[in-house]
């Protein structure tokens, strides 16, 4: 089992940055597909992007794609999302998830774990 904490939202102008951390407990961070997922009011929970165990591929969805990026540092059970160009529809309360064995990374059935979220605002 892992646990899962996020951390960096806030409110930003249009056209800013933000980075977004989510540090899991446990010894076996490296064997989890880690995601990205985002929900507005309103909406239903989006797949951000998702990088794999090892980091060496990293996956978007085609709204943020060339102005997000996913990292993680596996000796250090994290996982980062650097989000540039912020644009007011970014805004959303953010969840990092962990993916066990799932093969479908976009989707958020496949995730065992979630995080409690964190509220990123971009103001226009």
């Amino acid at each position: 089992q892992v646990q899962l904490v996020e951390s960096g939202g806030g409110l930003v102008q249009a056209g800013g940055s933000l980075r977004l951390s989510c540090a899991a407990s446990g010894r076996t961070f490296s064997t989890y597909r880690m995601g990205w997922f985002r929900q507005a009011p309103g909406k239903e929970r989006e797949f951000v992007g998702a990088i794999s165990r090892s980091g060496s591929s990293t996956y978007y969805a085609d709204s943020v794609k060339g102005r997000f990026t996913i990292s993680r540092d596996n000796t250090k059970n994290t996982v980062y999302l650097q989000m540039n160009s912020l644009k007011p529809e970014d805004t959303a309360v953010y969840y990092c998830a962990a993916d066990s064995f799932g093969t479908r990374y976009y989707s958020a059935d496949e995730y065992d774990y979630w995080g409690q979220g964190t509220q990123v605002t971009v103001s226009s």
